[in-house]
C-alpha cells in the first residue's frame, strides 16, 4: 500500500489531509514537528511526504534539505501559509519536489500526489542500481552479485524482480506478474509464477525456506522487502 507522510503540526490540516489521504486507499503516517518528521522520513520510507514549512523544533526547509543530504530521493510537497515568490524558489532549492501554498484544494494537491507517485514509480522502475541484503543488482546491465560473488539470473528473474522493487512493500497478485513480466493478459497457470519465485529464493534469499525479500501472502501473491 502506498505510504504518505503528514509532516505537519496544525491540528485541522492534519485532520483533514489524512482523512482525504486515506479516502483514497493511502496508508498514512503522521509527525507534529520536524525533527519527528526526519525520523519517520528516514525510519519509515514513506512513498511521498507532504511537508509544512512552519514548523516546531526543526523548519520544514530544514527537513527537507537534511533529507536530500543523507540521499533520501521520495517526492515531498511542501505546504505553506507563505505565497512570496522567494520562498517557493527556496523550497525548491534544497530539493521539495513541489509547493503548494494554503488555503488550496485539496482534489488538486490530491492530484499532485497521484502525479508524483506516478513519475516517482517510472523512476524506480528505470533505476540502474538496487541493493538489498546481500543482493547487487544492476538492472541496465543485467548482472547481479551477492556476497560481492556473481550471481548468475535469468532475464525473467530481473524482470520480476524488476516489477517487485517498483512495488516493494505493496501485495504483487500472481496475475499482475503473468501480466507484467510475461504479457499475459489473464492466465490460470499461476503456478508459472510460484516455479519461478521458488527458483528465484534459491538464489537472492539467506535462507529460501524462511524467505526474507520475497514474502508469500497466502491466496494473493507476494510482497518484496527490502
Amino acid at each position: 500500500m502506498t505510504k504518505v507522510l503528514i509532516i505537519e503540526d496544525e491540528p485541522n490540516m492534519v485532520l483533514g489531509l489524512k482523512d482525504s489521504c486515506e479516502y483514497e486507499g493511502y496508508e498514512v503516517a503522521v509527525a507534529r514537528n520536524g525533527k519527528e518528521g526526519l525520523e519517520k522520513a528516514s525510519a519509515e520510507k514513506p512513498d511521498i511526504i507532504l511537508l509544512d514549512v512552519m514548523l516546531p523544533v526543526m523548519s520544514g526547509l530544514d527537513v527537507c534539505r537534511t533529507l536530500r543530504t543523507r540521499g533520501i530521493e521520495t517526492p515531498i510537497i511542501m505546504l505553506t501559509a507563505r505565497s512570496q515568490e522567494t520562498d517557493k524558489v527556496v523550497g525548491l532549492e534544497v530539493g521539495a519536489d513541489d509547493y503548494v501554498t494554503k488555503p488550496f484544494s485539496i482534489k488538486e494537491l490530491l492530484a499532485r500526489v497521484r502525479a508524483h507517485l506516478r513519475r516517482a514509480a517510472k523512476q524506480v522502475g528505470e533505476i540502474e542500481n538496487f541493493t538489498f541484503g546481500e543482493v547487487e543488482l544492476n538492472f541496465k546491465k543485467y548482472t547481479a552479485r551477492k556476497r560481492g560473488e556473481p550471481l548468475e539470473l535469468s532475464a525473467r528473474e530481473f524482470e520480476i524482480l524488476r516489477y517487485l522493487i517498483r512495488h516493494r512493500g505493496e501485495i504483487v497478485t500472481r496475475d499482475q506478474l503473468l501480466d507484467e513480466v510475461w504479457g499475459y493478459e489473464s492466465s490460470p497457470i499461476t503456478r508459472t509464477v510460484d516455479n519461478h519465485i521458488a527458483r528465484l529464493r534459491q538464489k537472492i534469499e539467506p535462507d529460501p525456506s524462511q524467505p526474507r525479500h520475497i514474502i508469500t501472502v497466502h491466496r494473493i501473491g507476494y510482497r518484496f522487502i527490502e
